[in-house]
């Protein structure tokens, strides 16, 4: 993760009227590793108030910074980026976030940059937006487009998190996470999936090459690890065992597949003319 870029991105939070909605965006912060507020003309500040919403959020909120005017809270900044519920009158750069974040990650490679979000009730005026060098729209349904401030810089955030970790950081894995299951693993799945469906006689109307390949086919689209591959071949198994010991086994071989498929209609349901009728 580009940890330097995301030390450049200061949020701006300009004349916010409501104490919860400065907590509401200081936690979205800490969560999207961001660590630099200004502030313009707060209508409230408690810090302690604050950090009891926004927890372990006290490195941000000591570190809050204080201005008179707009200008002044973006004045050493190298890129500027606004927002906007809509698109206005005037002639502005518009785009999504999505769209704005990695250029606001590169800029932040030569100096501070700055998100800026406007008042509750109002959001930014145009002579604020005019200091701005492009304005991040979010789409919303057009009949309720309005965001809750917090809300909004989430989502802001999230894609400048993403514009600044590219591909290192992976994703978690489970606790139980196996490597993946080799081509090897995966046949003896098949073989013993095979053995419990002609087990349970399913085959008596289908042809086993078919239905086996739709298998192959599912599980080799969804990629399973060794783990997960090993449970269906352990459930193919103890089919075939529980079934003979209830039953006793059955006299017909299992079948042995060519690998060609009997028909090109659909898969495991093309009935197999030499199984006995079951009616």
């Amino acid at each position: 993760m580009n940890r330097q870029a995301l030390r450049n991105v200061i949020v701006v939070l300009n004349e916010p009227q409501n104490l919860v909605n400065i907590a509401g965006v200081v936690r979205a912060m800490k969560n999207m590793g961001l660590g630099r507020l200004r502030l313009v003309r707060p209508a409230e500040f408690d810090a302690y108030r604050i950090t009891g919403i926004a927890h372990r959020s006290d490195e941000i909120v000591d570190g809050a910074e204080f201005f008179d005017t707009l200008s002044d809270a973006v004045a050493d900044c190298v890129y500027v980026l606004g927002t906007s519920a809509r698109a206005r009158t005037a002639q502005r750069t518009y785009g999504r976030p999505r769209e704005f974040a990695p250029h606001l990650i590169d800029r932040a490679h030569s100096g501070p940059v700055a998100i800026v979000m406007g008042r509750e009730d109002r959001g930014l005026a145009n002579e604020d937006l005019d200091r701005c060098n492009a304005v991040a729209i979010i789409p919303t349904d057009p009949d309720y487009s309005s965001l809750n401030m917090a809300q909004a810089f989430l989502i802001l955030a999230y894609e400048v998190l993403l514009a600044a970790e590219g591909e290192s950081q992976p994703l978690p894995r489970s606790r139980r996470a196996t490597e993946p299951a080799t081509q090897a693993d995966m046949e003896e799945t098949y073989d013993a999936l095979l053995l419990g469906l002609h087990r349970l006689e399913f085959f008596k109307a289908r042809l086993p090459e078919s239905v086996m390949r739709t298998i192959r086919t599912t599980l080799s689209r969804a990629e399973p690890e060794l783990r997960e591959a090993r449970m269906f071949r352990a459930i193919g198994f103890e089919i075939y065992h529980y079934l003979n010991r209830l039953l006793g086994p059955l006299e017909d071989p299992v079948p042995e597949l060519s690998g060609k498929a009997g028909s090109d209609e659909e898969p495991g349901m093309q009935p197999d003319p030499e199984a006995p009728s079951t009616d």
